[in-house]
This record gives C-alpha cells, sequence and structure tokens, in this order.
C-alpha cells in the first residue's frame, strides 16, 4: 500500500493498546481496510472525514486510494505520534483533530463535498449515526457514510418493516437514507478480536425525505416500540393525547402495532402530533 511502517510495528513501537472504554479495536489488515476504501465509492474528487482511526489503518488505504483530503478525529491522544507519521508521509492530505467526535459540528468542517469513512469505536457508533441522520438543513453536507458497526446494529439500520430488527433506528434511517449492508468482517480481524462480527453498512442521504420534524418522529417512535408488542391505540397513550385520534389523521390502523408501521405511516403519524401540538410528556 505504501512504505511506511507496518501497523503492528508502529503500536508496538509506540506502546499502543486498545482501550476498551474508548470503544476500540484496531483493524490492521491492510487488505480488508483497502477494501473498505473501495467499497466506499470514488474517493477521487471528495474529502473523507474519518472517526476513530486509531494508529490509522485505513485512514492509511485512505490516502493510498487517492483521497485529497482526509480528516481524522481522534480522542484517544495516543494514537496522535502515529497519525502524525502518517501525515508527514502523505504531506498536506491529513489534517487530526483531537477531541472527541460527538462534539464536532460535520456541517463546516470540510469545503465542499465529502464522504464519512469509519472503523466506529462501538461504544458511540449509534449516537454518531443519529447525529448524522439528525443534521439540519437537509440534505447533509456528505455525500455518504460508509460505517462499521457491529453486525446487531448494522440490522437495526437497515431493518425493514414487518421483522424483529424493524425500530427506531430503521425508522430514522429508512426515512433520511437508503441503508444497505456491505459485507460483514470476522472478529479475528481486529486487534484485540471482538466478541461480535461486525458489518459495513452503507448510507446514502435521500436529496428529499418526507417533510417531517426530527424531533417529532423521535417521539413518536419511542412511544410505539417502547411497548412494542402493544397496539398502537395503547402504545401512543404516553404521547398525551387521545390515540385514536392520531391515527385517524395519520390514516393508521389502531390495531396496528410498531412493526407493522412503514416509513410513511411514521411521519404521518409525527406530522399528526406535530399538527396538534401535542406537549412532551412529563419525565
Amino acid at each position: 500500500m505504501d512504505d511506511l511502517p507496518p501497523l503492528r510495528e508502529v503500536i508496538a513501537r509506540l506502546g499502543l493498546s486498545a482501550d476498551k472504554r474508548l470503544g476500540q479495536n484496531f483493524l490492521l489488515d491492510l487488505n480488508l481496510t483497502a477494501r473498505i476504501a473501495r467499497a466506499a465509492g470514488d474517493l477521487s474528487a471528495t474529502a473523507v472525514i474519518e472517526v476513530g482511526p486509531g494508529p490509522g489503518g485505513l485512514t492509511r488505504a485512505l490516502l493510498a486510494a487517492g483521497v485529497p483530503k482526509v480528516v481524522v478525529i481522534e480522542r484517544d491522544r495516543r494514537c496522535l505520534p502515529a497519525l502524525e507519521e502518517i501525515g508527514a508521509h502523505y504531506s498536506g492530505r491529513l489534517e487530526v483533530i483531537s477531541g472527541d467526535a460527538l462534539d464536532i459540528d460535520y456541517t463546516g468542517l470540510v469545503d465542499g463535498p465529502s464522504r464519512i469513512v469509519s472503523n466506529l469505536p462501538y461504544n458511540i457508533a449509534t449516537p454518531l449515526l443519529v447525529k448524522w441522520l439528525r443534521i439540519e438543513p437537509w440534505p447533509p453536507p456528505y455525500l455518504s457514510l460508509t460505517l462499521m458497526f457491529q453486525k446487531e446494529v448494522a440490522a437495526r439500520i437497515t431493518a425493514t418493516p414487518g421483522t424483529k430488527a424493524y425500530g427506531r433506528l430503521g425508522v430514522l434511517a429508512g426515512w433520511r437514507s437508503d441503508a444497505s449492508t456491505l459485507f460483514d468482517i470476522s472478529p479475528k480481524a481486529f486487534t484485540p478480536p471482538p466478541k461480535v462480527t461486525s458489518t459495513l453498512v452503507q448510507i446514502v442521504p435521500k436529496p428529499r425525505p418526507l417533510p417531517c420534524d426530527p424531533a417529532a418522529l423521535e417521539r413518536v417512535t419511542a412511544a410505539a416500540f417502547g411497548q412494542r408488542r402493544k397496539m398502537l391505540r395503547q402504545s401512543l397513550r404516553s404521547l398525551g393525547v387521545d390515540p385514536n385520534a392520531l391515527l385517524e389523521t395519520a390514516g393508521l390502523d389502531p390495531t396496528d402495532r410498531a412493526e407493522d408501521i412503514d416509513i410513511a405511516g411514521f411521519v404521518a403519524l409525527a406530522n399528526a402530533v406535530t399538527n396538534r401540538s401535542v406537549p412532551s410528556p412529563v419525565h
């Protein structure tokens, strides 16, 4: 890939080890990181944002693939020397931001179009995805997200109505994007090996999703899936308004359950809540 030292040598020299508290599992197989970079699409004309690069295995693959600018966000300061070495090799093409990815404003992080490609730390993967899916204004500045999740989380992101994995995350992702799984990654590819299989997911923003207030959508899905075995006329009572009136406005059957409702149905329900100015439930 390049004439930089092998990642295992870099890790040993710098005394790095994955920190479970940060959700770290280092991806050291450069053939696999190159495959991930290829799966992200044409990277020759866009900047790439990477969260949680660790010692930089995927970072190296992205730069070797010809990305003109890679911006990495790394919370673990122990990994910064390894990233600085990569930056020196690819002069002017790597920007390293030391900080918490959950605190970053992604709307103005790079100039022009971008893609987000990451082996996400497990402990922040879902909150980060929700943050990216809630960016305003929409459509977002990124053209696509190519992200690694635990296989179970990937199934929830890409789930369809009527399936066990379908829930709040699947509704949010399905509302604003087209999400699909690309391939699974064995625990053996990581150091240390996690206890679960990982899955690479491709998420492409929809340019014009159905009009809806994201906060209202999250409220109705939280109520509906919070008691997913109950009929909607029961589970939606936590919204503090007559659920039958809401369901009638949305054109939904009161005897349906959350897993039966498609994206358009939840959007209609969220819009019914918004139009009725339903008060937020008391916590």
